[in-house]
């Protein structure tokens, strides 16, 4: 495939721009909301009567002038009524042509408001239906600026298209209509001639722009992905001792960006001063073929006015035009990153006859599992367990040898590659993956706490829960004495990720929300390995009584957590190698009991 001339980028920039402006359109006229048809409606008439009025406004001013004229017959009649009377309505002229562009604006507020609310609304939930690969695959610094430019770009592209580019236009249809109406020719193919030429040279520049605001934009992502990088990780910054280097780094994204910027700015500078040559260049030629006409008797003093007036009123917008175009250009490329975060296909979806998962007993059976996380990687090799109702499984082995891929894949953020899942006999590929996730508690290594309350935080496990029910389950997971004894006691913060407690602390509260929650399934992750003996050995104990009656898949790397499990897996290489319980495993002198020894052996030294 030939790679891409710069004439075809930008064929196929503006195809995407047009793209965009296509799939923003529903949002402006969206089906079964009749309301917002009628505001978008209403706003449309308030427009066309705002810049019907602005061009007949100087058409008053123009009679007033001459009626003042000494020239004009029966000017003492004039002067007595018309000129005050023409004074009067091209007063009111402006006056409601700007009452009527605000009434547009009150129209159409609700509806752009209403299309980036349904727009941000359908990015969050499309990003929270992508699987965990995009989601560790991409940087969230710089996927919250793609979703927060492009959501605001909706609403501005709406606004500015309809109520900037489409005035300007009826504006200049109406202006020309009257000059052609009231005037020489010659007055309007200077204005056309000076329109085309304006419109050609900015669009052009601005073209030229855009691919400069591209760079800026990637050096401006960059930065600020750097800089929510290190603050995320503020903790093994200090650890090593890395302040230098990442003000550094920072330092060096901030360098390109300004380089990136001065170009910008630059290159804005040039487009100005060319617009307004254009402008004045025009409005030049204009005034002085009015004045000749004046001086020649071909035209009244109130002409030359008038002729004036439309200048401004027709040169103004234009200035506007370019700002507007470069925003609504920058805009379309925002909007652009976004449907492409839109067009990002779910890599696990749900079937569209998917029914609701119904847990009878809770027996768990992976039969011949194979999965990859890339095409040259086979993690699980035909892996065939079966969890028997309210018993638990542990699942053991050296890293790498596909214990946590197998809780991954019964929670369905990835889909196996052979073999099937089930839970009481149904495939979980065709349950519906809300009501998977509710059946199915976790308590990971490392709990993972919102930047809110200890309350928010456990009552996260079930929303409607009420506060007696929330500390009860607090009360169970032995935290409830910890938080009563904080000064804010429920109302407590955590901190960002819950780094204002301890690791056993948010251990508790991730125990406390998986109480609430009361799920009949619990996948235990490796949930006190990050944990000194003394906490573990007392988590370890709330984790035995929240078991109880439950089907459990626990997955451990120290083997003295799991050593009375119902049943012990040993993983190895992404295949089953030993079963059975502690006892069992080490009477078989195999890999469990090698492991076992030597863990015995490091805790001894």
């Amino acid at each position: 495939m030939r790679p891409l001339t710069p004439d075809t980028e930008e064929q196929s920039d503006r195809r995407r721009g047009w793209s965009v402006i296509k799939r923003t359109l529903p949002y402006l006229w969206p089906e079964g909301q009749p309301m917002v048809k009628v505001r978008v409606v209403a706003a449309f008439l308030a427009l066309f009567a705002a810049q019907l009025l602005s061009v007949l406004a100087p058409q008053f001013l123009a009679q007033a002038v001459d009626a003042l004229t000494p020239e004009t017959p029966d000017a003492a009649t004039y002067l007595g009524l018309g000129a005050i009377g023409l004074s009067i309505a091209y007063g009111l002229s402006q006056l409601m042509s700007v009452g009527f562009r605000q009434l547009r604006d009150v129209f159409f507020t609700r509806v752009g408001q209403g299309a980036l609310r349904q727009l941000a609304l359908t990015t969050f939930s499309h990003i929270h239906r992508l699987s965990m690969r995009y989601h560790l695959s991409r940087q969230t610094g710089g996927l919250s600026r793609i979703i927060e430019r492009g959501v605001k770009g909706v609403e501005y592209l709406l606004r500015f298209i309809l109520f900037s580019i489409g005035p300007l236009v009826l504006q200049f249809v109406l202006i020309c209509i009257a000059l052609a109406w009231s005037l020489d020719p010659i007055f309007l193919l200077v204005i056309l001639v000076v329109v085309i030429l304006y419109v050609w040279f900015t669009f052009t520049v601005t073209e030229w722009r855009v691919k400069l605001r591209k760079v800026m934009n990637t050096q401006d992502t960059d930065a600020n992905q750097k800089a929510i990088d290190s603050l995320l990780n503020f903790e093994t910054v200090k650890y090593f001792n890395a302040e230098r280097w990442e003000i550094e780094r920072y330092d060096s994204a901030m360098r390109n960006y300004v380089e990136a910027a001065v170009k910008t700015n630059y290159s804005l500078a040039f487009l100005n001063f060319g617009q307004s040559l254009i402008i004045s260049s025009g409005v030049i030629i204009v005034l002085v073929l009015a004045v000749r006409g004046v001086v020649a008797g071909e035209l009244t003093v109130g002409d030359f006015v008038l002729v004036n007036a439309y200048m401004l009123q027709i040169t103004q917008p234009l200035n506007f035009l370019g700002s507007v175009y470069r925003d609504i250009r920058q805009a379309l490329v925002d909007m652009g990153d976004l449907f492409d975060l839109l067009d990002q296909p779910p890599e696990v979806e749900e079937k569209k006859n998917a029914t609701d998962l119904t847990v009878t007993d809770g027996a768990i059976s992976f039969k011949g599992v194979q999965f990859g996380y890339d095409a040259d990687r086979q993690i699980l090799k035909g892996v065939d367990i079966d969890v028997v109702p309210g018993r638990t499984v542990a699942l053991v082995g050296s890293t790498g040898s596909g214990k946590s891929t197998i809780g991954r894949l019964l929670f369905r953020f990835y889909d196996v590659t052979d073999g099937s899942v089930t839970i009481d006999g149904q495939d979980i590929r065709d349950v519906t993956m809300e009501s998977l996730h509710s059946q199915i508690g976790v308590v990971p290594q490392d709990t993972v706490l919102f930047n809110d309350t200890i309350f928010y935080n456990i009552s996260y496990g079930r929303p409607d829960a009420s506060r007696d029910e929330v500390i009860a389950a607090a009360k169970a997971a032995k935290i409830h004495d910890f938080v009563e004894n904080l000064p804010k006691g429920y109302d407590t913060q955590v901190g960002e990720r819950g780094l204002k407690l301890s690791g056993g602390e948010k251990q508790r509260v991730g125990i406390a929300r998986t109480i609430l929650k009361n799920p009949p399934i619990l996948l235990l992750d490796e949930a006190t390995s990050a944990l000194d003996t003394e906490t573990e050995q007392e988590i370890q104990a709330e984790l035995s009584t929240m078991s109880a009656g439950r089907t459990v898949i626990t997955i451990a790397h120290r083997l003295s957590t799991i050593a009375d499990a119902d049943e012990i897996v040993v993983l190895e290489a992404g295949e089953v190698i030993e079963r059975g319980t502690h006892a069992e495993l080490l009477s078989r002198d195999g890999r469990y009991a090698h492991l076992w020894n030597r863990q015995l052996d490091e805790a001894a030294a």
